[in-house]
């Protein structure tokens, strides 16, 4: 029976540069140094390629010599040794993890860029549990004390690159934040705290500052990189609050995931995340996980189980229980963001009324000089919903409003965005609509 070639493999060993003899040898290495002989060569990685299997503890070994090579994480699903139902390996330690991904993305930017987003790491949270990390974590405690003045050092550069973020787009200083992520925040971790309040905030705001080097990530592109940020993030909210954060955190996972039409695991990662989070959450929280568990009904057609979960996030909405904390305002005002989903769960059911309707308020519930991306991808959804309206005219000049907002912008949601118009306006402009092969042409200009 043939093999299916193993090109995920292939990719990797291109991408770190390396020979086959280079890393059949560096596998040998790793091999000795647990004890284990093996006689590897660049015909056992040229099998491996064409679609032979490894053995489990040789395949363990190469995932170690590529990861050392790279820089950074690397899972055999990446490599192509396990399916997509198959588990995947997650760093014992979530701020040594983050320390190597920061520095990933300093020293080995085109590889951590080119990582794979994999559905099987989506389900991860649903299978983690975090005692036995904390304990390793406790065990490792450090001379350094930590405390609030430093805590609150991080938080002010995450809110400083976080609200950066949203004028300029993700690309805009990406690498400085996952430097600091590395040199700086995760390292703190690792040092004694003077109460068991002050080391849950420590965690919280490295998970915060995590989670925005994945945001960015998502922004431009880089969904793999963005999944393993999230992961890490997940793990590092877990030891700050396993209930709120953490569920915060799982929403990510899956929100990420919708973006990319992938909604399965999404339904059982939220809905574990609203059970994590009930009775620890406020409101505006808890709304946003409602909204993206009407979201993941709407992505496989279950409308009925939508609407609920719409009616949820209304409810948890309307409850005045509280300040929103830092980490889940990434995009702004739970009110704003919880009706830009909602206007997305209604266009997967078809009401575009309604989705024009939810957008509006949206606009209106965002600083527009504060919030220009959110308002930028915005108005490129409403077009969207104005079109399948078939008021054209309004399409255009609403999709002209979203090109003025995406210029100087480094984000390529907004890049896609524009460019997803580009069909409909040679529509337009063959039928003669008023505007359409101008915006037409100021897309391609916008494409560079």
């Amino acid at each position: 029976m043939s093999r299916e070639p193993n090109l995920r493999l292939r990719d990797v060993i291109a991408a770190t540069g390396w020979t086959y003899e280079a890393l059949a040898r560096s596998i040998c290495r790793i091999a000795a140094e647990n004890g284990e002989v093996l006689r590897t060569n660049k015909s056992a990685v040229a099998h491996w390629v064409d679609g032979t299997r490894p053995a489990e503890r040789t395949a363990g070994y190469l995932v170690e010599a590529l990861a050392r090579r790279a820089g950074c994480p690397v899972t055999l699903t990446e490599i192509g040794l396990i399916g997509a139902d198959g588990p995947t390996t997650v760093g014992s330690d979530p701020a040594d993890t983050a320390t190597v991904l920061g520095r990933a993305d300093v020293e080995h930017r085109n590889f951590l860029a080119a990582a794979a987003f994999t559905v099987a790491d989506t389900a991860m949270p649903l299978g983690y549990d975090h005692e036995p990390v904390t304990s390793l974590l406790r065990a490792r405690t450090g001379s350094a004390m930590v405390g609030a003045d430093e805590i609150e050092v991080i938080r002010r550069i995450t809110a400083v690159f976080g609200a950066a973020d949203e004028v300029l787009g993700g690309g805009h200083g990406l690498t400085t934040v996952a430097a600091y992520l590395a040199d700086t925040a995760a390292p703190m971790l690792r040092g004694r705290f003077a109460s068991e309040a002050i080391r849950r905030r420590a965690f919280g705001a490295v998970a915060e500052l995590a989670y925005l080097a994945g945001w960015k990530h998502h922004d431009v592109g880089h969904e793999g990189a963005a999944q393993r940020y999230y992961q890490v993030g997940f793990q590092l909210a877990c030891e700050a609050d396993p209930h709120a954060h953490a569920g915060w955190m799982m929403r990510t996972v899956a929100h990420q995931a919708l973006s990319l039409k992938q909604p399965r695991y999404c339904i059982d990662l939220v809905e574990a995340a609203i059970v994590r989070s009930r009775g620890y959450a406020d409101g505006g929280t808890e709304a946003l996980l409602h909204i993206t568990h009407a979201r993941a009904f709407a992505a496989v057609q279950e409308k009925a189980l939508a609407a609920k979960a719409l009616l949820a996030a209304e409810a948890a909405l309307g409850r005045a229980d509280g300040p929103q904390p830092t980490y889940s305002q990434i995009s702004g005002p739970a009110a704003g963001t919880v009706a830009s989903h909602t206007a997305r769960t209604l266009t997967e059911m078809g009401d575009h009324r309604g989705t024009e309707r939810q957008h509006r308020v949206a606009l209106l519930s965002w600083d527009p000089e504060k919030y220009k991306r959110v308002h930028m991808l915005t108005y490129a959804d409403l077009g969207d919903c104005l079109a399948a309206q078939r008021r054209a005219d309004e399409a255009v000049a609403t999709w002209g409003k979203a090109l003025d907002l995406a210029e100087g912008m480094a984000s390529a949601r907004g890049t896609e965005a524009i460019s997803s118009i580009r069909p409909t306006l040679a529509i337009y402009r063959r039928r003669g609509v008023p505007g359409a092969a101008a915006l037409e042409r100021r897309t391609r200009a916008a494409r560079g």
